[in-house]
């Protein structure tokens, strides 16, 4: 039996139309959507697609301002691409923008912002897709729309479970440790050398309750050949087809944009 979900967890029953659609639909409309942005390295397709995207982003019943909260890794690594595109680029074609030890041109700045808005336009759909679906109602459509092995498709729901454990395993080997003394001040190596050793703790962590959660799976005959009975039916409507169709035909639009703009440059060719 399914517990209560506090409003700003990922299985939380959203109220936008388009958040209540199968799950199996939302994956495969943001698979096809960074899929095609794949295939465009100049800024302008992406940006058409992240416009696209937030202003779809009302629909999924999810808030800009969690948005931002959760994309906050997201936008800071692309910040870091774009600085270290612009301080360490081998080839600087393109007009001068900014002179200087480090000239910015507008060749490097065109391929910089083309590879970040592009990472942000990939990993968008995917953030909103995972922020309003139900883990368990995610198994369910891929185990019978998707026809994916239960085997996999139920070890990848009790991976997603297992991923808030991790961090309040961190945050106890941070805390176990500090209690210790083991803590690295002001000095950057110290904390270096700590975040390592912690990282690796975690991840000897992880393994070992893998292990003993795959060991329990099986003895729970979760990999036995038997049909599975179905508990929650996910149906695949009409509607959610559409959905599939409208991120091609929106994906496509960013594509054709950049082309007849004259910016579009392709992955291959």
């Amino acid at each position: 039996m399914r517990g209560h979900r506090h409003p700003g967890s990922p299985g939380h029953r959203h109220p936008g139309p388009l958040a209540r659609r199968n799950p199996v639909a939302k994956l495969s409309a943001a698979l096809l959507f960074a899929l095609v942005m794949v295939a465009a390295l100049d800024p302008v397709a992406p940006a058409v697609a992240i416009a696209v995207e937030l202003v779809a982003l009302p629909f999924f019943g999810v808030r800009y301002r969690t948005l931002a909260r959760q994309a906050m890794p997201l936008l800071l690594a692309a910040l870091g691409i774009v600085l270290t595109l612009i301080l360490f680029a081998g080839e600087r074609t393109g007009s001068v923008l900014v002179a200087g030890p480090v000239p910015i041109t507008t060749g490097v700045l065109a391929t910089a912002l083309g590879l970040a808005l592009r990472m942000i336009a990939v990993a968008l759909p995917g953030i909103v897709v995972f922020a309003t679906t139900d883990p368990t109602d995610l198994a369910d459509a891929l185990i019978q729309n998707a026809k994916a092995p239960p085997r996999f498709a139920i070890g990848a729901l009790a991976a997603f479970r297992l991923v808030p454990l991790l961090r309040q395993e961190w945050q106890s080997i941070t805390l176990a440790r500090r209690a210790r003394g083991l803590e690295a001040g002001r000095n950057p190596l110290a904390r270096l050398r700590l975040f390592v050793s912690t990282a690796f703790g975690l991840f000897v962590a992880a393994i070992r309750r893998g292990t003993r959660l795959a060991v329990a799976m099986d003895a729970r005959g979760f990999d036995a050949e038997t049909p599975r009975t179905v508990a929650r039916p996910q149906r695949f409507t009409p509607a959610d087809a559409a959905l599939i169709a409208a991120a091609a035909v929106l994906a496509g639009t960013a594509i054709t944009v950049s082309v007849l703009l004259g910016t579009f440059r392709p992955l291959i060719g």
